[in-house]
């Protein structure tokens, strides 16, 4: 459901949210639960096929039900929405979970469907474009287009488990990972468990 506060228009930050079709997406769907709990920023979604496909098969949801979570939608087949545009100001993009086929696309500038075409425009605009690239294990072209990504300056962030946390449960871990994201577009999130160091985690002063 959409925050009242943005239907008044009270949105100051605009986030574009993308599933693909690699494992993890709870990932996708934990992100947009966090930033629905931001009153000041407006989510804009996009689902590949494959992505809707695994939010189905992993965590049995619909359409409707995964749709419900972002304030705009848009279809993966329409180039001409507006996140399409750079003059469409949003803070930037996350793509959670990303492909490798989604993350070859962007690190070759094969625009042909709206996420990789709005990946595309933040990168272009120089915005922050974090990829939550799911693979393993990883062959030389995977690794070869994480390094153009991140030399066109967005941010690879695999979801890998903080161990260090003590994290009781796999949902835990996600939060921590999804808490980590959030950082990275300056919004402090309670799922984030902060390392404070050893000796204030044993007590030792």
């Amino acid at each position: 459901m959409v925050d009242q506060a943005k239907v008044d228009g009270q949105v100051t930050r605009r986030i574009v949210t993308a599933i693909t079709g690699a494992s993890g997406s709870i990932y996708g769907v934990r992100l947009l639960e966090a930033l629905s709990r931001q009153p000041d920023v407006e989510t804009h979604l996009v689902v590949s096929r494959a992505g809707l496909l695994n939010v189905s098969v992993e965590l049995d949801m619909g359409r409707a039900q995964l749709e419900s979570l972002a304030d705009v939608v848009h279809s993966d087949r329409d180039i001409g929405a507006s996140v399409a545009s750079g003059s469409f100001r949003t803070d930037g993009m996350i793509i959670a979970p990303c492909s490798t086929k989604s993350l070859a696309a962007i690190a070759t500038g094969v625009t042909d469907t709206l996420v990789t075409r709005a990946a595309d425009v933040a990168l272009k605009e120089r915005r922050r474009v974090v990829l939550m690239v799911r693979e393993s294990p990883l062959h030389l072209v995977h690794l070869r287009n994480m390094t153009t990504v991140t030399e066109m300056g967005g941010i690879v962030f695999p979801p890998v488990p903080a161990f260090y946390a003590n994290l009781e449960s796999i949902d835990a871990m996600v939060d921590q990972t999804v808490g980590r994201v959030l950082d990275l577009f300056g919004i402090d999130s309670p799922l984030l468990r902060r390392w404070e160091g050893l000796r204030e985690r044993e007590g030792t002063g």
